[in-house]
């Protein structure tokens, strides 16, 4: 059984609604859904007293549904990336996509990180401290002392987990770093891979970093053959890949809502970039660090994202690094 005790209120929320599926016929009583603790448990219907079967009528059939009008949920994580790095919120990169998701909604200007890949994805997926999750660091340098082993305890539900025993169907694209090393091969154990945390599709891989031109790659658990395309670029394949899962999902059961965990490898390294992106940029950073730093900070100020620095220069850097 999974306690679905998360923060930013999404127990509240899923225990709203009951399931219209799983109401009882006229002449049966169920008990109301309660979805406090997962998985939810099936109705308790009375013993059917008919002695001939043709007189028997069976219960509705048992099913979970997410509660009504329950969003679609798309996380987009984008690694190693800056605050100050997209147009939306005032950064040199050029992001209109981006900037009309921000223009249709909210901007958030606090985000906690634990400033590492892995404690942080863990930290989001499962609404909990990143120590609660053993991931004191990244999974290739757990150790065996608590909150540092890389296993995510059994007492610990991950959010897409409990989306998918409410009604949700739940997929991950790109990156997982979320699986401790040693338990990334056929011998497993594997219960913390993708699937098994709670995703019912998987497609991309596994650790900090891989050639994005040559990756290896997973769908569920199985390994994909490379591809042997020249052009290929798995930037491009993941996005392909969740696109057409999506467009499945909504066809065949179009009122049931989706959580997609999309997290491409950029811009982590390798920076295997297509040509016609890095053409876009030529010359763009061309002024040097500290000046580019300066013209973000004077935009974000225009745009109200942050407060003006206390002296004419943003947060000046020392004159010296390291020790004496």
């Amino acid at each position: 059984m999974l306690r679905t005790s998360l923060t930013f209120g999404l127990s509240l929320w899923l225990t709203a609604t009951p399931v219209a599926a799983q109401q009882a016929a006229q002449t049966q009583v169920v008990l109301p859904t309660d979805r406090t603790m997962l998985p939810i448990p099936e109705p308790q219907y009375p013993h059917s007293t008919a002695l001939d079967v043709r007189n028997a009528t069976p219960p509705p059939r048992f099913e979970v549904k997410a509660p009504a009008n329950a969003p679609n949920v798309l996380i987009v994580l984008i690694d190693d990336m800056g605050f100050g790095q997209s147009s939306a919120f005032g950064g040199p990169i050029h992001m209109p996509t981006v900037e009309r998701l921000a223009n249709a909604g909210l901007r958030y200007n606090e985000f906690h990180t634990t400033a590492l890949c892995s404690p942080t994805r863990a930290a989001l997926l499962s609404g909990r401290n990143h120590h609660m999750n053993n991931m004191g660091s990244i999974t290739e340098t757990a150790t065996a002392f608590p909150g540092q082993t890389g296993q995510r305890p059994n007492s610990v539900a991950p959010v897409a987990e409990m989306l998918r025993l409410n009604g949700y169907s739940t997929a991950a694209f790109g990156k997982s770093h979320e699986t401790a090393a040693w338990e990334v091969s056929p011998s497993g154990p594997t219960d913390r891979w993708p699937t098994r945390s709670g995703f019912d599709k998987f497609y991309g891989f596994i650790g900090g970093e891989t050639n994005q031109w040559a990756p290896l790659i997973y769908d569920g658990m199985t390994e994909v053959e490379p591809s042997h395309d020249p052009n290929y670029n798995f930037m491009t394949d993941m996005t392909d890949k969740a696109i057409d899962w999506m467009e499945y999902q909504k066809s065949l059961t179009p009122d049931k809502p989706f959580f997609i965990y999309f997290a491409p490898g950029a811009t982590h390294a390798p920076h295997h970039v297509p040509k016609e992106w890095i053409a876009k940029y030529k010359g763009k950073f061309d002024q040097g660090w500290d000046a580019l730093r300066e013209e973000t900070l004077a935009r974000q100020i225009r745009l109200a994202w942050c407060l003006p620095a206390p002296s004419s220069h943003p947060n000046p850097k020392p004159s010296r690094i390291g020790p004496r």
